[in-house]
């Protein structure tokens, strides 16, 4: 489900998840990345370096809620 204060960005080619995170929440240490990637079913498929013009939701972190850690690599 998605919040009404939830933001968007469009990637431009080259971009990483991590740096998107660091550059919208400040940090990528509480979670945000995981956040992303359960915000956005399918993201991790397209590798780590996306290509321009992936929408990706932002949703909005201000409440304390746990996120569950996804790990993309064994």
């Amino acid at each position: 489900m998605m919040a009404g204060s939830d933001q968007f960005y469009v990637s431009s080619d080259g971009d990483v998840v991590d740096q998107i995170v660091f550059n919208h929440y400040g940090n990528t240490a509480g979670g945000q990345v995981e956040a992303v990637l359960l915000a956005n079913p399918g993201l991790p498929a397209l590798g780590a370096v996306l290509d321009a013009g992936i929408r990706i939701r932002l949703p909005d972190l201000t409440d304390d809620a746990p996120v569950e850690a996804l790990q993309l690599w064994d």
